[in-house]
């Protein structure tokens, strides 16, 4: 009978060693996800037969890096790639906005890319769009 007690508490210790590495990527993985949703953001508004492209970073605390965006048009006018980067600051509580660019919307499609990397983090966002 003693044996057949210490066998299920080696199991669940071995269990619990196991899972709980597991468990704990999970929840980092969850972290870093939604925190990439809310760092890093690119806004399109139209107007005036253009639409205009923001790249945005959102932070609760105070963050500096370096960002790359990359936007790719094509339409009735030819086709052209832009590349803007630099460093930024963001200060906790307001929307920091990286760089603009403005295209003209009629018979045109962009796919738009922001880089942020902030320390070791690298965080990347997309949108396409046009008529």
């Amino acid at each position: 009978m003693p044996n057949s007690i210490q066998h299920p508490r080696r199991l669940m210790t071995i269990l619990a060693l196991v899972l709980f590495p597991v468990g704990a990527v999970a929840a980092m993985t969850t972290a870093s996800q939604s925190e990439e949703a809310q760092l890093c953001e690119i806004k399109a508004t139209p107007g005036a037969g253009m639409v205009r492209l923001d790249a945005l970073v959102r932070a609760d605390k105070h963050v500096s890096g370096t960002y790359t965006f990359h936007v790719e048009k094509s339409g009735d006018g030819g086709s052209s790639t832009i590349n803007q980067s630099g460093d930024f600051d963001a200060t906790p509580g307001h929307t920091a906005v990286l760089s603009s660019v403005s295209l003209g919307s009629k018979g045109t499609e962009y796919k738009a890319t922001l880089d942020v990397v902030i320390g070791d983090k690298r965080f990347s966002c997309a949108k396409t769009g046009g008529n």
